[in-house]
């Protein structure tokens, strides 16, 4: 199962890599403005500054990466199991070590990151069998004096296109999925880290300014999306999870 969803993986790189950042919707205005918002929580979150070392899960072409990088000049280590997206991201920057790796089995040493963060990835994969692998590639309290941290954000299960999107083949297909993904119900995520020895977890719903969104329109939907976010029960359907934990 792991390598044909590793294949899959590869073959949907492949398949991308002429247009993924405008399929995945980081192009649009909106999409910066999302994309702007997500980056600030990995750094604010992840505590992101020069000295720290970084792993990225699943960089794709380098959008996050290019944007942690220029405002924190962290040492990133940026993974991810497309050649096709790599060479993309490569040829941004060429600065970075950017690296072919499998996320659910890394080729890194034991307690090596202070972060191991990820943007729309950890659904593409084995979660269980990743998590435990990020876990253990992160430094604890007695390694740096503080927790390792983990930072992904992902698709929200419970926000009605994202709901359909994942469960109905067709437009699954029609949205540029790969076969394997899936998304992410914030209580589940929460017991699956727990479990896998995580503290401080917190899974929230956050997003509501879609990709889509017009330019003219992109500021006050921005404005009524974080509104919403404070909201209970409404939030719960937002686009996007971020998820946070701590190896101490």
């Amino acid at each position: 199962m792991k390598k044909n969803l590793i294949n899959h993986e590869i073959a949907h790189g492949e398949k991308i890599s002429h247009d993924a950042e405008k399929i995945w919707g980081w192009s649009s205005v909106a999409g910066q403005k999302r994309a702007e918002r997500r980056a600030k929580y990995f750094i604010d979150l992840g505590e992101i500054n020069r000295d720290s070392a970084i792993l990225e899960i699943g960089c794709g072409t380098g959008i996050f990466t290019q944007k942690i990088y220029s405002a924190t000049s962290a040492d990133i280590t940026a993974v991810d199991v497309s050649p096709a997206l790599l060479e993309q991201a490569r040829t941004k920057m060429p600065d970075v070590k950017f690296l072919e790796e499998d996320a659910m089995s890394l080729s890194f040493e034991d307690n090596t990151f202070d972060v191991v963060y990820g943007s729309s990835v950890l659904h593409h994969l084995d979660m269980p069998t990743a998590l435990s692998e990020f876990y253990r590639v992160l430094r604890s309290t007695a390694n740096r004096g503080k927790p390792g941290k983990l930072i992904f954000a992902e698709p929200n299960m419970l926000n009605p296109q994202i709901f359909i999107q994942k469960n109905v083949p067709c437009i699954k297909r029609w949205m540029g999925d790969s076969p394997d993904e899936t998304a992410i119900i914030r209580f589940s995520m929460t017991k699956l880290l727990q479990k896998t020895g995580y503290k401080n977890v917190r899974v929230f719903p956050y997003d509501f300014l879609h990709p889509a969104i017009p330019h003219s329109l992109t500021g006050i939907f921005s404005a009524i999306g974080q509104t919403i976010e404070k909201i209970p029960l409404l939030k719960e359907i937002a686009g996007s999870v971020i998820i946070y934990a701590e190896k101490q």
